[in-house]
């Protein structure tokens, strides 16, 4: 059965793509077929993974929720690309900024998304969708395909009102469109162990939010290697295998599918 991720934060610049490539190659390093999604009008995945120039490829994203919206067949291979480390790509382009717009007029707006993946998702075990920084429509449709949600934080400052902004968006979302939906967990990202001050965002953040949450264990370190993977095309594990970025990456995985079969688990007790 497939388990549909978002990584959504509204902020940009938090890790969300880097953390979109890595999580994604790091399943399919542990045998996980996994489908990546750009919900980027911006095209940042499509590019981090070394597919240039997104705004002239002819079937992206904004192509295929197009059909899915007026109830069209998508071939369960159409539009994707492969990559080299293992993983499939749903790329995006500019086009998806008209897309967002183009929704607000559509019935059944919040789930253009969901209709598409629902046509291909039985062809993978994870599908991750690396969300817009912003809560428009498309993140809107993000969290009503999703399962759940992973939400990157930057350990540089205090993101306690932009972290709001976002739980309130996911508690509606999960009370009017899809009930479903849970929060993963909060993943801090770009973390300098060098610093007191780093160690006291992450100390404070964990503090004020993992009665109610779950904060993965793993912190992705500040990594010069890791920002300079999306320039080359390839994942952390590709580019810098020994590296501290990649160790966390795979230590990141690991928590995921751990959670995954913990939360199975745990259904299938409810059941009996």
């Amino acid at each position: 059965m497939s388990k549909v991720i978002a990584i959504a934060n509204q902020k940009g610049g938090v890790g969300k793509t880097t953390t979109t490539v890595n999580l994604g190659v790091g399943l399919a390093n542990e045998g996980k077929k996994v489908l990546l999604i750009d919900c980027d009008a911006q095209g940042s995945l499509t590019e981090s993974l070394g597919f240039q120039n997104p705004d002239e490829m002819e079937i992206t994203l904004s192509t295929l929720m197009g059909k899915a919206m007026n109830e069209e067949p998508v071939k369960s291979d159409e539009g994707i690309l492969h990559h080299d480390e293992g993983v499939d790509l749903v790329p995006a382009n500019i086009e998806l900024s008209g897309m967002e717009t183009a929704l607000v007029t559509v019935m059944n707006r919040e789930r253009a998304l969901k209709n598409y993946i629902d046509q291909v998702k039985n062809n993978y075990d994870y599908v991750l969708i690396d969300c817009t920084p912003s809560l428009g429509m498309l993140t809107i449709n993000s969290l009503a395909a999703a399962d759940e949600v992973i939400i990157p934080v930057q350990a540089h400052y205090l993101p306690a009102k932009g972290l709001e902004q976002l739980l309130t968006t996911v508690g509606k979302v999960k009370r009017q469109i899809n009930p479903k939906l849970t929060i993963g967990g909060i993943l801090l990202t770009m973390v300098d162990k060098r610093t007191n001050y780093a160690k006291d965002i992450s100390r404070i953040i964990r503090m004020s939010y993992s009665k109610n949450l779950t904060i993965y264990k793993t912190e992705i370190p500040h990594s010069i290697k890791a920002a300079e993977t999306s320039a080359v095309g390839k994942s952390i594990f590709a580019y810098d295998k020994n590296g501290k970025a990649a160790e966390a990456y795979k230590d990141l995985t690991k928590e995921v599918l751990d959670n995954g079969k913990q939360r199975k688990k745990h259904r299938s007790e409810i059941i009996r």
